[in-house]
């Protein structure tokens, strides 16, 4: 099993590769590649990332089937079923690192600024399930100078929405702690450019 920072070193490979246009996996698996992956798998990264379809995990760490964990919805927001999905992997495959992967011009970072500054306008339930846990990481924001800035404000809100996930995960399961404790598990943040196809890994 590779150590958290050998992980890290193989997705950032792999992004690199990415954004030269030199991948090394094939789009398609031959029919004994995929059936002798049927009985189990051995990913070795745990990527947390956005519903976004022009964020593939896969294809953004130019990685194979099998190689990654990936958990996706919409703002890379952490509820209990990510939480449980991120504990499952950790302790049932012992990856040792979780990536939480937001990008450029995130669509509920941009619903979430909306419905703050037209909190009148009526909106899904289902949709303000989202924005409300990535409201506090906005908030925060409009009551600096960056109010006045919508296209800063999109950005720094992305970078605090992915802190805001990544410190709810080490420090909101028990399970997750303990790992981390026990130096099985390390949590990073990340964010995806959409313009460049370039993964920024954050130092939180």
């Amino acid at each position: 099993m590779l150590t958290a920072e050998e992980a890290l070193e193989r997705l950032k490979n792999g992004n690199q590769r990415f954004v030269n246009g030199q991948t090394n996996h094939p789009k398609l698996l031959t029919h004994a590649q995929r059936a002798e992956m049927a009985e189990s798998q051995e990913p070795f990264a745990i990527v947390l990332g956005c519903s976004d379809s022009r964020v593939p995990a896969e294809m953004v760490f130019d990685q194979g089937l099998g190689d990654l964990f990936v958990i996706r919805v919409a703002g890379n927001i952490v509820a209990p079923s990510q939480v449980g999905s991120v504990e499952f992997a950790a302790e049932s495959f012992g990856c040792p690192i979780v990536v939480v992967l937001g990008h450029t011009h995130c669509g509920a970072i941009h619903s979430t600024i909306s419905a703050l500054m037209n909190p009148t306008q009526p909106s899904s339930a289902n949709l303000m399930s989202i924005v409300n846990r990535v409201r506090p990481s906005v908030e925060i924001l409009m009551q600096t100078e960056l109010k006045d800035d919508l296209d800063k404000l999109s950005k720094h809100a992305v970078r605090s929405n992915v802190f805001a996930s990544v410190n709810q995960l080490r420090h909101g399961s028990a399970v997750l702690e303990n790992l981390i404790a026990q130096g099985k598990l390390q949590i990073v943040g990340a964010e995806y450019s959409l313009e460049t196809g370039e993964v920024q890994f954050y130092d939180f």
